[in-house]
């Protein structure tokens, strides 16, 4: 099996890709677009892709690549996220005066580099590929916000651990894949629809699902790009039986103009 993540080895996707599956072939890659585009080409089997976090939120542009790219979810993992800061053997947090990572490590470490104002923070592509460099280029003053598993990799020691704001920091990821396969026992769904523009329109498709017993986990709206300022809606639901899915889907379609399924597929949980 050929596996598609975000990032090089140590990664947090790579953490993933070994949870779900093993020791694998990994194509490491450079942004999720690329991620995207591999799945869709056929070129691996499968792709591990973020999308979104307990702290910093959804990546609203992974749902959009999933669509444009007529991808399907066939899996969730949901990992707990513990932030080490990490540099050379031998240094200590007061040699430190960069700190290069990953956008969304950085922002879901605000408060501990408040108390460090001094350090200049530097957004990177992937958090261990900011702890590869420092240890391929013997970096000196320069440390990474990476998972423990980088710094055993990279061979670089931590000289703070779990700096995350919030203990509870967990990331959603999916597996993409280019065919459609739904799980047998699948009790979640991910769903893209447009409704149509007649007033309450959102609150009766609400209530359609709520009649079904369906558990509206998220719902967000999302720019449609070529219609300024008007969106479309990315919602989860779970439910107990396919069916409950199935009677929804059938009865909010008076109300939309278009439905996308994503994926159904089993649910994970923290």
């Amino acid at each position: 099996m050929k596996v598609a993540i975000q990032g090089i080895q140590g990664s947090y996707h790579h953490q993933v890709a070994q949870q779900l599956y093993g020791e694998v072939e990994l194509l490491e890659c450079d942004s999720f677009d690329q991620l995207s585009l591999a799945v869709a080409n056929g070129e691996v089997d499968k792709g591990v892709m973020a999308l979104g976090n307990s702290i910093a939120g959804s990546i609203l542009n992974n749902y959009a690549l999933i669509k444009e790219n007529d991808l399907h979810i066939t899996a969730e993992s949901y990992l707990t996220i513990e932030h080490q800061l990490m540099a050379l053997k031998g240094q200590k947090l007061n040699d430190i005066v960069e700190l290069h990572s990953h956008p969304m490590a950085l922002l879901q470490c605000k408060s501990f580099f408040r108390n460090y104002p001094e350090i200049k923070l530097v957004e990177t592509d992937d958090t261990a590929a900011a702890a590869y460099r420092i240890k391929r280029d013997n970096k000196k003053g320069i440390a990474a916000i990476a998972s423990s598993i980088a710094a055993n990799l990279y061979d670089l020691e931590i000289v703070a651990s779990k700096i995350q704001d919030v203990r509870n920091n967990a990331t959603r990821f999916v597996v993409v894949e280019k065919e459609e396969r739904h799980s047998e026992d699948g009790d979640k769904a991910t769903i893209n629809f447009v409704s149509s523009h007649e007033p309450g329109t959102l609150a009766r498709i609400l209530t359609i699902f709520g009649a079904q017993r369906i558990n509206l986990t998220k719902i967000q709206s999302i720019p449609i790009i070529e219609k300024p300022f008007l969106y479309s809606f990315v919602a989860d639901l779970e439910f107990d039986h396919i069916d409950q899915f199935t009677k929804a889907q059938n009865q909010i379609r008076p109300y939309i103009e278009q439905l996308d399924i994503l994926g159904i597929y089993k649910r994970d949980s923290l």
